[in-house]
């Protein structure tokens, strides 16, 4: 795809995430007493009879994440989960202009939700409004704060310290959202749609299935494959992953799976990044957070995987990163990135209305891809542990594959 020529729409960051959830206690005690993040307030009263949900705002450095709770029916977290397991239902971004903002879409076909919605408070002015999107059921909110200092309209701050333009850090080092990666059934309206509307551009792209590494045995009656295509937005930084199944086997692809339990397309995973990735993990296992499991035959082999692909030497030691279960890749001398991902919701809460949600932990040394080395290794890998297990009865697929990206 050649690089947009489209006007930028003045993104400068991803503000937040919105969440939508059936039991927002049970999602503060995660967020709080696992990932220790900060609590920075609640929905007041008159907003949670408005809008019909419950609401508080969980920061961690830059990555904010807006939990909602039903509160009866009709409001918009009651109309998500209606239809979808617990998951992001919008994604709020910082804008340097609204009105040019708004311009920009309205002239590209973007269809919005709200006009432009203004507020006021001692300090400064909101700017905000909302358009549909090719995610499922996730919106796109675009604001533009003028020294506004309360998160929005009728939120409670939990102390006066904690406006949005304070950062929070937190003991596992969470600096900000890396990337957000969703799945498709089928990405290429999802993907026109960024470059036509929010004239994003392409920058990576993979396409990687279970069959390129079937065993010697024979062909494969089952597998799992993807297609990944990430756009981003050149002036921001702002990345968005993006994923379909790739044949064969369509159904048994993780991303079908994937839009199975979501009940449809939308946002799978969200990348936090961390400076110090080791520190992270020893902590987070620490806390008793879960984290999806790496075959140990992926790490005899890292050390010359580590050549192939160019990286060479790394800074930490390779049983380090094998007792943490710490994935490596990159594609030149000396400069990688070391990632990680939690379990997703449902697993972690044992309920499957909790949903496919997970995150990402990322450590970037030099290397701005998104891991591709690590489908080929991870597969292959799998293909290792599962030539050491007892045959499976005729017809019985394997245990799913490690979601990626």
């Amino acid at each position: 795809m050649a690089a947009s020529s489209r006007a930028s729409l003045g993104i400068e960051r991803i503000e937040a995430l919105h969440y939508y959830v059936h039991d927002l206690e049970r999602t503060r005690r995660f967020f709080v007493d696992k990932l220790d993040f900060v609590e920075l307030g609640t929905s007041g009263p008159e907003l949670e009879r408005e809008g019909r949900q419950r609401s508080a705002a969980f920061r961690a450095g830059d990555a904010l994440f807006m939990i909602h709770e039903p509160v009866g029916e009709g409001g918009r977290a009651w109309r998500y989960l209606r239809k979808h397991p617990e998951g992001v239902g919008t994604v709020v971004f910082d804008v340097e202009d609204i009105d040019r903002t708004f311009a920009l879409l309205d002239e590209r076909g973007g269809t919005f939700i709200t006009d432009v919605q203004r507020f006021s408070d001692d300090a400064g002015t909101l700017a905000m409004f909302s358009i549909t999107t090719p995610f499922g059921d996730t919106t796109f909110r675009f604001v533009e704060r003028r020294g506004y200092q309360n998160l929005f309209p009728g939120f409670v701050p939990a102390r006066a310290e904690s406006s949005p333009a304070a950062g929070a850090g937190n003991r596992f080092g969470f600096e900000r959202i890396d990337h957000l990666t969703s799945n498709f059934q089928t990405m290429k309206p999802a993907l026109l749609w960024m470059e036509h509307v929010l004239g994003f551009e392409r920058l990576w792209e993979i396409a990687f299935h279970t069959s390129d590494v079937a065993s010697a045995s024979g062909p494969r009656a089952h597998g799992s494959g993807l297609k990944s295509v990430v756009m981003w937005d050149p002036a921001s930084g702002v990345k968005f992953a993006n994923n379909e199944p790739f044949r064969p086997f369509f159904k048994q692809s993780q991303i079908n799976l994937f839009a199975e339990d979501n009940r449809g397309d939308g946002v799978q995973h969200s990348a936090l990044s961390v400076g110090a990735v080791v520190l992270t993990i020893h902590g987070l296992r620490a806390a008793g957070v879960e984290l999806m499991r790496t075959p140990g035959s992926y790490y005899d082999v890292l050390p010359e995987r580590l050549k192939q692909i160019g990286v060479g030497g790394i800074d930490e030691p390779i049983e380090t990163l094998r007792e943490l279960e710490i994935l490596v890749d990159g594609a030149r001398p000396r400069e990688y990135l070391l990632q990680i991902f939690l379990k997703e919701a449902a697993g972690l809460y044992h309920d499957p209305d909790a949903g496919p949600f997970f995150f990402e932990i990322i450590q970037r040394k030099g290397d701005q891809g998104f891991g591709a080395g690590n489908f080929r290794a991870l597969f292959e890998a799998i293909e290792r542990e599962q030539s050491r297990e007892p045959s499976r009865s005729e017809g019985e697929a394997p245990a799913r594959p490690l979601p990626r990206m």
